[in-house]
């Protein structure tokens, strides 16, 4: 079995936050993504667009009578990056709490 892959791209919070918020969904409205992540429309606009550059994000503006909208969602690279990324932190983990369990039964 190989060992679960650390993605860098996405090992930042605010990304982690948002690629772990676009898993949860099929598509997300900027604005619902702008309050969740509590950032200004250009910070979410350059985390999108650097997931969106790796493949990992893809955007959409439908347009919706006068008002122009932007939802994103997670491409199947980006749910493989993510899930990924959540097994190795889950080994690190585990690798730590075995480590303490070990520590514990030889004092």
């Amino acid at each position: 079995m190989s060992t679960p892959k650390f993605d860098e791209l996405i090992h930042p919070s605010t990304r982690l936050t948002l690629v772990a918020t676009l898993a949860a969904a099929d598509w997300a409205d900027f604005g619902y993504l702008k309050e969740r992540l509590a950032l200004s429309d250009s910070a979410l606009s350059k985390q999108l667009a650097t997931l969106e550059s790796a493949g990992y994000v893809s955007t959409e503006r439908p347009s919706t009578g006068r008002r122009r909208s932007v939802r994103a969602r997670l491409t199947d690279a980006g749910r493989e990056a993510f899930n990924g990324h959540v097994a190795a932190l889950q080994a690190i983990v585990g690798g730590t709490q075995q480590d303490s369990v070990q520590q514990t039964s030889t004092e």
